[in-house]
């Protein structure tokens, strides 16, 4: 049975690609039963008489898995952060880092509207991108007058592949798409100047070959919660604690109230940035106040 991968999702049909070509297939009957949804991105197994009648059998294991847009197994989160008009925010910036760290997602940061920062906020800027580089997060801010080689430089993680955009609301992650790939003709929306957010252009999920590698051609979610995150993971999500945390005097240290803990030493010493810890410590009473779910997190 050949094994393809689901590219495109659209009104119960899910278009397999297999050896250069794309099989337009229906799910398995029993999927429903068994609560298995078939998300683009995925591996399958397939039957197909021809391109336009075939049945996916079998999902494949899936490395992980979004929510918005629904994506498997992506292997980068590009995350698009606007400089000004909306400002830039580290809490909006840590909330999509700790959830791409969360499922295994390599994080790449673009920063937008550089050309609209005044000297001062751009130094500002630079110092937040010393830090983000710092924990080891790879940081693209163009120039203010052009942004051919930071487009070169975000297009050099492409190849082989699955990337997504995501990001601040208003942060033109479509315009940077089409950018990118002009031929896309994304929808942009204008920022809603009364609510200082863009206005949501979603659309079906596909993927499309670009540069070597996949991208998904809706971008993501522009805010976050933590739905499925327990308390006692959230510190393996900041990397730069997990760097520190093994001289915590107590082994399972939540870093908030226990003495000894290397990691608010760092904070006290300015090696890890006090915004960092505020939004750990913010992130974790959300998640620790959060209302029980009783939905299996684990289903495909």
């Amino acid at each position: 049975m050949p094994e393809g991968q689901i590219r495109k999702a659209l009104s119960g049909f899910y278009y397999v690609y297999y050896q250069g070509e794309t099989y337009q297939t229906r799910g398995r009957g029993n999927f429903r039963k068994r609560e298995l949804t078939p998300l683009v991105g995925d591996y399958v197994l397939f039957e197909s008489g021809n391109l336009k009648e075939g049945v996916v059998q079998e999902l494949l294991p899936r490395k992980n898995e979004l929510v918005r847009p629904p994506v498997a197994n992506v292997d980068i989160g590009i995350v698009v952060m606007s400089a000004i008009e909306p400002n830039f925010s580290t809490n909006l910036l840590d909330r999509f880092l700790v959830t791409l760290e969360s499922k295994g997602i390599q994080a790449i940061i673009y920063i937008s509207k550089i050309d609209l920062l005044t000297d001062e906020l751009l130094q500002q800027l630079k110092e937040k991108e010393r830090a983000y580089e710092k924990i080891g997060y790879p940081i693209i801010v163009p120039e203010q007058t052009d942004n051919k080689k930071s487009l070169e430089e975000l297009t050099s993680y492409f190849p082989n592949k699955l990337s997504v955009f995501m990001g601040q609301s208003g942060a033109g992650k479509s315009t940077l798409l089409n950018s990118i790939a002009p031929d896309l003709e994304l929808k942009t929306a204008e920022i809603s100047s009364s609510l200082g957010r863009g206005k949501h252009t979603t659309r079906h999920v596909e993927l499309l070959p670009l540069y070597g590698g996949l991208v998904a051609d809706t971008p993501g979610f522009s805010s976050i919660d933590f739905l499925e995150l327990e308390a006692e993971e959230l510190s393996a999500c900041f990397p730069d604690f997990v760097e520190v945390q093994d001289e915590c005097r107590f082994r399972g240290c939540m870093h908030k109230k226990e003495p000894g803990c290397q990691v608010k030493k760092e904070v006290e010493l300015n090696t890890i940035p006090a915004y960092r810890y505020q939004h750990y410590l913010q992130f974790l009473d959300e998640i620790e106040s959060r209302k029980p779910r009783y939905d299996n997190k684990h289903k495909k």
